[in-house]
């Protein structure tokens, strides 16, 4: 049985080296990323964790790392209420086009439970990641991210 998948493409007018900074670097993801630290040392089998306020959030290990092109890593959220037998896999894709990078990130190895079918919240991978990458994009466009939503 094929477990489920999120799967997010944006185009951003940025290089992909400043992208790659946005994605590995705490002084980017705090702002976009709604507070949220990351912590690595971007080497493959190493740890990649995902911090708000000192506590770990999320967290994973690092399964390729190509700076500028590629970037994926396991994925376990600290309260995860699955009974999970593997963690899902987060990859990050960028592609040069030109004065835009094309952004795919891919979620794999899914419950159902990740995926919440509602338009009015953040909750669910598929909500919540096009709500972040929205933020990553205006960031990087504008210097500033979009303002706060409360649903």
């Amino acid at each position: 049985m094929n477990k489920p998948q999120f799967v997010y493409v944006t185009y951003i007018a940025t290089t992909p080296e400043k992208l790659w900074e946005a994605l590995t670097s705490t002084q980017f993801t705090e702002k976009y990323f709604f507070g949220t630290a990351i912590e690595s040392d971007w080497q493959v089998g190493s740890t990649v964790s995902y911090l708000r306020n000192g506590e770990v959030t999320d967290y994973g290990t690092i399964l390729k790392c190509e700076p500028n092109r590629l970037l994926s890593y396991t994925w376990n959220h600290t309260n995860d209420p699955t009974n999970r037998k593997e963690p899902s896999i987060v990859t990050f894709v960028l592609k040069e086009l030109e004065s835009t990078v094309r952004l795919t990130l891919k979620h794999e190895n899914l419950e159902p439970t990740d995926l919440v079918d509602r338009d009015d919240t953040f909750e669910g991978l598929n909500n919540g990641w096009p709500a972040i990458l929205s933020n990553l994009k205006s960031l990087l466009e504008t210097g500033t991210t979009l303002p706060p939503i409360s649903i």
